[in-house]
């Protein structure tokens, strides 16, 4: 542990400013993987252990669309789009069978998908690593905030995050749709006695949380290795966030998707041989001294 170097970096600004950037992106994607992971759970109840995959194969959507046209913009609508439908149909295919069963049969479901993709991936685009590269539109000189470097990419993830973090809270909190949600979340046998479809709502539910995974695949395909298994580790740091905002709330998922971000960026400083210990630290705090998690639902 070296807080001096932790204590000596705060006090530049350019190399906070760097921490603090580094460690944003970092949250940012995060939370978007996150959020979409809650929200499958806090409605459908299934906790989708495939969802590290879905943001290994939005990244690889995105690179093959990008290589296609050259277009980022195409790119980012494939690796969203594409994990939507994706996670639309893997929905009534699959997870609509499991749904009130064990645990251990979702775990089992959605952890042969894991690797199913993992080797469809190797199979499609090759086990080597591979890289987008940085889109011409995005190749600028960084702009110098505080006497740090930022580069303008790491400004638009972090604006793009924040935007559809945004959009995905109204939706939920204020339209009709989110209301059919929210209620599905509590008494979903109710809320198909009203009328409501609710294998379209699922379906829908679990299409855009895969989105979100996708959405953050396809922003970190420019500045990341993609690479099979690639979603393994964000998957981890995902149910961390989740204990920790409170499975359900998007606030939360935000929220601790910073904290593990800077988290991240400012222990590898500070304290790099146990960066991975201390978000586990804080997840254990939550569990004993708050079971639903900071923003969960008190039961």
């Amino acid at each position: 542990m070296d807080l001096t170097a932790l204590t000596g970096c705060l006090s530049v600004p350019a190399c906070a400013v760097t921490q603090l950037s580094t460690g944003l992106i970092i949250g940012m994607l995060l939370f978007l993987v996150a959020s979409g992971l809650s929200l499958i759970f806090g409605v459908l109840g299934v906790i989708n252990f495939a969802h590290g995959a879905f943001y290994m194969l939005g990244a690889y959507f995105a690179l093959a669309g990008y290589q296609l046209t050259g277009n980022f913009v195409v790119a980012m609508a494939a690796g969203a789009g594409g994990m939507a439908l994706f996670g639309a149909i893997f929905e009534r295919l699959f997870i609509s069978r499991i749904y009130g069963r064990d645990v251990l049969m979702q775990l089992l479901l959605c952890y042969a998908f894991v690797l199913i993709l993992d080797d469809m991936v190797k199979i499609i685009w090759g086990a080597e690593y591979q890289m987008m590269g940085m889109p011409q539109s995005f190749a600028l000189p960084p702009m110098f905030i505080g006497g740090g470097p930022v580069p303008p990419y790491y400004l638009f993830m972090i604006s793009a995050s924040v935007v559809v973090g945004a959009i995905l809270w109204i939706g939920i909190a204020k339209t009709r749709f989110g209301k059919l949600v929210r209620a599905a979340a509590i008494n979903p046998q109710m809320v198909g006695a009203l009328g409501v479809n609710t294998s379209v709502l699922y379906a829908s539910v679990f299409g855009i949380g895969s989105l979100l995974a996708g959405l953050a695949g396809a922003l970190a395909a420019p500045v990341r290795t993609l690479t099979p298994g690639m979603g393994l580790s964000i998957l981890i740091e995902s149910f961390i966030v989740t204990v920790i905002g409170g499975m359900g709330s998007i606030v939360g998922a935000f929220v601790a998707s910073l904290l593990i971000g800077l988290t991240r960026s400012f222990g590898s400083i500070g304290f790099p041989l146990f960066v991975d210990g201390a978000m586990f630290v804080m997840m254990g705090l939550v569990l004993v001294l708050r079971p639903s998690g900071l923003f969960g639902r008190q039961v």
